[in-house]
């Protein structure tokens, strides 16, 4: 039998479109994840930042601009998206206390709660579609 004619597919990948169609066009999203939904690059860099921060793990900026595959945007492009993070305020860029030379990236309270709140509305969302 094909996929498509399974129903419990079906519903399920129409919430998963739905969810995202929604989210993806909320005029209420804050600035923060309109930047980073604004191409496939800065949402896949979004997701993997945010991860490597809930992780604990300390990002330079040769780790930040790795966590995206090189495949989806030039070293250029990469260092442009995270310097225009840090410029809005997204992100924050500071010395490393064992190396002053060294750039330590990290999310700022702004865009923490921006995240959390949006991926607490996906969840909501998600679980009273289903």
């Amino acid at each position: 039998m094909s996929l498509l004619k399974k129903d419990s597919y079906i519903s399920k990948a129409k919430i998963l479109i739905n969810t995202i169609l929604k989210n993806m066009d909320n005029p209420l999203k804050p600035e923060s994840l309109n930047f980073f939904q604004a191409d496939a690059y800065r949402f896949y860099f979004l997701m993997s930042f945010m991860n490597e921060h809930i992780e604990e793990n300390e990002m330079s900026q040769e780790y930040a601009i790795s966590l995206v595959p090189k495949k989806y945007a030039s070293r250029i492009k990469r260092l442009q998206v995270l310097k225009q993070a840090v410029a809005l305020g997204y992100i924050s860029e500071k010395s490393s206390s064992i190396d002053k030379r060294r750039r330590i990236y990290e999310p700022t309270e702004i865009l923490i709660k921006d995240f959390l709140e949006y991926s607490e509305s996906i969840l909501r969302d998600n679980s009273s579609s289903s």
